[in-house]
């Protein structure tokens, strides 16, 4: 019983891609456009898959691309999408990794129909100088037209591609570009391509792009002067601005304090005197005394004769 479950268990791993492949054949890509970076930014390949779906395409539609099982987790799962402003841009959605033998399946689903998926296959291999890899397109769906760019990394020569390419051009980052026509492909229709340089060194390309400027920056004569101007000018500000709020903080905190000065030291008020134009007035609390008045009538103390 326990082999018959075991042979069981192997045939249906056996099937798996066959499977995978019957389940698929119903959805069709438009297009796939793969781009291969070695060394790139790590000492592996890059491969960037741009998938655009027909048009006809039902949106939202399931999704299930095979890479090798030991790129592991892929680095970019997204959707392509256009802002208002007219600019591009990718929106990472979730996914699902299950290793079939050789291979790591990436399930998905597609709410937009231009996806990019990204992942490092390690499958580069290096003796010495010399450098190999090979890709594989496994066939997942069929296409209507794939292609396929591979970026020679800064630093190799004797760069060589086969199938046979068209010859390199040099792209805006100053780097050759090597590209593929492969044209359209049936469900369960392989492809391969193999690469081969030699690069004497482990740099990565990354590390090294030296960024460029769009265009180059006119300066006029006057634009000139006014740059040399401007810093002065400014630096002149900044340094009036803070005299005067010095100067500012200072005069008044002086005033405040001349104020306080003043107050603390003005003299006190004379006292009325206790007789003043004939009349009396009492020593005691200053109310004045009627005429003939002996006591005060507030205090009641005895006033004093002049």
């Amino acid at each position: 019983m326990r082999r018959f479950c075991f042979a069981l268990i192997i045939l249906l791993l056996a099937c798996a891609p066959l499977t995978l492949v019957s389940a698929q054949g119903e959805v069709k890509l438009s297009s796939i456009e793969v781009d291969l970076w070695p060394e790139y930014d790590r000492p592996s390949v890059l491969v960037i898959y741009r998938i655009t779906l027909p048009s006809t395409t039902t949106l939202p539609v399931d999704l299930s691309l095979r890479i090798p099982a030991a790129a592991g987790e892929p680095s970019a799962v997204a959707v392509r999408q256009m802002s208002a402003e007219g600019e591009a841009g990718l929106f990472t959605i979730p996914h699902e990794r299950q290793v079939v033998g050789d291979w790591g399946v990436i399930s998905l689903t597609a709410t937009l129909p231009e996806l990019q998926l990204e992942y490092y296959d390690p499958g580069l291999v290096k003796q010495g100088d010399a450098r190999q890899y090979e890709y594989r397109w496994p066939g997942d769906y069929a296409v209507d037209a794939l292609k396929i760019q591979v970026q020679q990394p800064l630093g190799a020569s004797d760069m060589s591609i086969s199938p046979a390419s068209g010859q390199g051009v040099t792209g805006g980052d100053g780097l050759v570009y090597y590209n593929k026509e492969v044209g359209a492909l049936t469900a369960a229709q392989t492809f391969s391509l193999t690469i081969n340089y030699k690069k004497s060194t482990d740099d990565l390309t990354a590390a090294n792009l030296q960024v460029q400027p769009s265009a180059p920056v006119s300066v006029t004569p006057e634009r000139s002067n006014l740059l040399v101007v401007l810093p002065w000018a400014l630096g002149g500000l900044g340094v009036a601005l803070i005299v005067g709020g010095v100067m500012w903080y200072l005069q008044s905190g002086k005033g405040k304090e001349e104020e306080r000065w003043r107050r603390r030291h003005r003299p006190a008020p004379a006292k009325e005197p206790e007789s003043t134009g004939g009349y009396v007035y009492c020593h005691q609390c200053g109310k004045r005394a009627g005429p003939g008045d002996r006591f005060c009538r507030a205090c009641g103390a005895k006033l004093r004769s002049e």
